[in-house]
């Protein structure tokens, strides 16, 4: 039997091509637990496996609680507001300060990061695309 080359010289180009994107990894917000898009009760809305590994949570609530006479006194943000703050996305613009410089140097320094206060929140950024690396809700409480 003789098959012609020229298919079968196209086919095992294109599976040569195709492998590496086979193989590669989902990006993390998508892949095999993206169906559960909903946040389950009890799992705050930041809690992701990278930004935990950045930065101890307790560790910031503890300095934020400690020093909060250099906290800004804030409002919470309007729903549809608050609702873009989550990470991955942009940080919307004119809506965070910066912390007091006290405040700052007891927060961890992480490269190329941020902390901001948005509203009642504290957002880890990064400098220079402005997108949210995390978000910890109500740090008043």
């Amino acid at each position: 039997m003789h098959l012609p080359r020229l298919p079968i010289l196209v086919i095992s180009t294109l599976c040569l091509l195709a492998s590496p994107l086979l193989q590669a990894q989902p990006p993390h917000d998508r892949g095999p637990s993206s169906h559960n898009q909903g946040h389950p009760s009890g799992s705050p809305r930041h809690t992701d496996e990278r930004s935990t590994q950045l930065f101890d949570e307790q560790l910031v609530r503890s300095v934020l609680r400690s020093q909060h006479q250099y906290l800004q006194p804030a409002d919470p943000l309007p729903p549809g507001i608050r609702r873009n703050l989550a990470r991955g996305k942009p940080l919307p613009p004119g809506i965070a300060r910066q912390f007091d410089a006290r405040l700052n140097s007891q927060l961890p320094m992480i490269d190329g990061y941020e902390w901001r206060q948005v509203g009642t929140d504290a957002v880890l950024v990064a400098v220079t695309t402005g997108v949210i690396e995390a978000v910890i809700d109500s740090i008043f409480d």
